[in-house]
């Protein structure tokens, strides 16, 4: 199935905390899985690997859909409407 918000997006917006998830930050944890930025927004969030989920949180809470890694090496985007790979 392919994902029909992407034709939606904008520029893409600059990390608002490229080294660090922002509420495990705020939450002195010091570890988490793998860091993923909103495509609307530009907050950073813990991946679903993570102990707390702070991006799927985050779409929760706001309804942005689209999300990117922003780990070094991979280039990729997740819908979470539409649970897919975002091309």
């Amino acid at each position: 199935m392919a994902c029909g918000h992407v034709k939606d997006l904008g520029p893409e917006p600059t990390y608002l905390s490229p080294a660090a998830c922002a509420e495990c930050h705020q939450q002195d944890v010091a570890t988490w899985a793998h860091l993923r930025m909103c495509l609307t927004c530009g907050h950073v969030g813990c991946c679903d690997s993570s102990q707390y989920r702070h991006a799927r949180a985050h779409f929760t809470e706001t309804g942005h859909v689209l999300m990117r890694s922003i780990e070094p090496g991979e280039d990729w985007k997740w819908c979470y409407v539409d649970k897919t790979i975002a091309t």
